[in-house]
């Protein structure tokens, strides 16, 4: 069924905020207040079922906070989860990406062998601020030859206009700062 907005409305009240982390000038905003709530985070699992159910053939997952919805969304989706790590986390041949982000320079990596040419693909993260991240999986993605369903991020801060880094790229945010 689908989900009553203000249901979202309240577990968007559960993000924290922590001014100058990690370092001066960011202001992080931090969704684990909703992972230690079992009725928040079944509200907004159900909330990426109902947009994502039949759409996709595989979720991506960010390293690391990508994987706290990822994970439990393929496995409700019945489709493959597909981590993109940092260097040196995986094995075998791969397509890596450095990119950079708000506050540091970083690369971004997936097996070549995970993702098939042409399968449709939902990234989930926890949140688009430069949008650097988001930028590389969708490099990554291009090298596998997928096909991009939407970039799904929990977050967006508004401000940082991320959202101009992804091109032409679907993206949805579920709550906006």
């Amino acid at each position: 069924p689908p989900l009553v907005m203000s249901e979202l409305e309240e577990v968007k009240k559960l993000i924290a905020s922590y001014p100058d982390f990690p370092k001066e000038g960011i202001e992080f905003m931090d969704i684990h207040p909703i992972m230690y709530d079992p009725a928040a985070r079944q509200t907004l699992l159900d909330h990426l079922i109902n947009r994502y159910q039949g759409k996709v053939d595989k979720v991506v997952g960010l390293e690391s906070r990508g994987y706290y919805f990822g994970i439990p969304l393929a496995t409700a989706l019945k489709v493959p989860f597909v981590p993109f790590r940092k260097p040196g986390k995986l094995p075998g041949e791969l397509h890596l990406v450095s990119y950079g982000t708000e506050y540091s320079q970083d690369s971004l990596c997936v097996q070549k062998s995970a993702i098939d040419e042409n399968e449709r693909v939902v990234v989930i993260d926890d949140l688009l601020a430069t949008g650097g991240t988001a930028s590389a999986a969708i490099q990554l993605l291009e090298a596998c030859k997928a096909k991009i369903v939407e970039i799904h991020c929990h977050i967006e801060l508004i401000e940082l206009q991320g959202v101009k880094k992804l091109g032409d790229t679907k993206f949805y945010s579920t709550f906006q700062f």
